[in-house]
């Protein structure tokens, strides 16, 4: 069975660091281009970063850009997520996501893409 075990979230002050990991099995990890998504307390889920199978290319939604790294270690089957200068509106569930198919570049931001959710890490930025 597929699994995507997140880990890493937590309480952080505004201005400080946090990283995301996602552990993946039941698949082969590097068929996937994998994703973070994130939902905010009364928001819709919302892309976060997109990563390609081999890691070669990455998409961030512009909230983030300069701020976040998405990277992978396939050998890991994981995928991480560098959240640094975070703000109080980064507050949210953060999600990775597993993608094999899609062909459409303009689909990769839509959760509808994604075949595999994890369960969400809670991230909370104070200020």
């Amino acid at each position: 069975q597929v699994q995507l075990v997140e880990s890493g979230g937590g309480l952080v002050q505004a201005g400080g660091s946090l990283r995301l990991s996602c552990v993946a099995s039941g698949l082969t990890f590097s068929n996937y281009h994998m994703g973070w998504f994130r939902q905010g307390p009364g928001k819709e889920r919302e892309f976060v970063a997109r990563i390609t199978r081999g890691g070669v290319n990455t998409y961030y939604a512009d909230s983030v850009k300069g701020r976040f790294t998405i990277s992978r270690d396939n050998a890991k089957n994981t995928v991480y997520l560098q959240m640094d200068s975070l703000k109080p509106e980064d507050t949210a569930v953060y999600y990775c996501a597993a993608d094999r198919i899609t062909a459409v570049a303009a689909q990769i931001y839509r959760p509808e893409t994604y075949d595999y959710w994890g369960q969400g890490t809670q991230v909370t930025v104070s200020s």
